[in-house]
């Protein structure tokens, strides 16, 4: 069996799209830094799914909503993406950025490349995460030319446009 550490050292070489996961607790809007988004299907429904680990703040005022957005980030979300990656400023999260409300009223993020607002179909809970499946209600995406944010070595950075010969 893998040792654990060595298994996350390998999981950083393995690039990922950023977002911010959302969802509300009445009237208070909850969020954190994602990597594991992706889609599962498009047809009949679309549905994506997001790992969430148990220990995340909102996780289970997530299952309580039954509702979550996904708003995807540019590189020039990278300060956003370092906020809701730190409980430390947890408080501030979300007075540094314009927010609006899709159809679930889940929280999405003005100039998100892309947000994607989800019921939840399912939810399965598997070891220290929970898988949650969304159905996605409504889409929202920006018309401009953008550049995604994405994690690997355990930092944030962008796509590099490489020529190749």
């Amino acid at each position: 069996m893998p040792d654990p550490i060595e298994f996350k050292l390998a999981m950083r070489r393995l690039a990922a799209g950023v977002s911010i996961v959302t969802t509300m607790d009445g009237d208070t809007p909850h969020g954190f830094a994602a990597t594991s988004v992706t889609s599962v299907s498009a047809d009949p429904s679309p549905l994506l799914l997001v790992c969430v680990n148990k220990t995340v703040s909102c996780h289970d005022l997530m299952l309580a909503s039954g509702r979550f957005c996904v708003n995807v980030l540019s590189e020039a979300d990278v300060e956003t993406a370092r906020l809701f990656s730190s409980s430390e400023n947890r408080h501030r999260r979300f007075e540094l950025c314009t927010w609006e409300r899709l159809s679930t009223g889940a929280p999405a993020l003005s100039g998100a490349l892309a947000c994607f607002d989800c019921r939840i179909h399912r939810a399965v809970e598997v070891q220290t995460h929970t898988v949650l499946f969304g159905e996605v209600v409504e889409t929202k995406l920006i018309d401009a030319e953008f550049q995604p944010l994405v994690y690997i070595d355990g930092r944030f950075d962008g796509l590099r446009s490489r020529n190749c010969a």
